[in-house]
């Protein structure tokens, strides 16, 4: 074998690990590294700036997502309304006790924090009529809203309720981290 061949050959065998580091993702000026379980995707929509898939480990569960654009309004008071309208909470319970919120202070951002767990009504297209209508049954959103001076970034973080639980603590890290 050439010494040409070799290098080439070492050179490929090589770049799938360079091509599996996590780039960091960046929002409003601070990045953080993702998870390396974290699959990324490219996103489904232009909308979207960054999308991964969260393993969920079952073959018969299905995976959680990330999705993080640009949010049109850093006003939770706008946004929560429209998003909890999106859910049927759990039997017995008010949309209200099927739902927290949490605001939290994070250098040059504030995160506000909707988690809601009960049936999506999960439409891929929310504000097309033609879209079609899902219901997900024990399904959990955590919904984001990264306001920071200039700008703001909406993080929603949805899949069956036991898969988001699964990984909460990444995703709570992976936040605390950006800088």
């Amino acid at each position: 074998m050439t010494a040409v061949r070799l290098a080439l050959l070492t050179l490929f065998a090589a770049a799938p690990a360079f091509a599996a580091d996590p780039a960091p993702v960046k929002i409003n000026g601070q990045s953080a590294v993702p998870p390396a379980d974290w699959k990324s995707e490219k996103p489904s929509n232009r909308l979207r700036s960054y999308q991964f898939q969260l393993p969920s480990g079952k073959k018969d569960v299905a995976d959680a997502e990330l999705s993080i654009y640009p949010e049109s309004s850093p006003d939770a008071k706008r946004s929560h309304p429209r998003w909890l309208a999106t859910f049927d909470p759990p039997e017995g319970k008010t949309i209200e006790e099927a739902s927290k919120v949490t605001t939290a202070e994070h250098p040059g951002a504030t995160l506000t924090t909707l988690d809601v767990t009960g049936t999506w009504k999960f439409k891929e297209r929310p504000q097309d009529p033609k879209s079609k209508l899902e219901l997900r049954a024990e399904w959990r959103v955590i919904w984001v809203i990264v306001a920071g001076k200039e700008e703001a970034t909406h993080i929603r973080l949805a899949g069956p309720a036991a898969v988001v639980e699964q990984h909460e603590k990444a995703f709570d890290a992976w936040l605390k981290a950006l800088k």
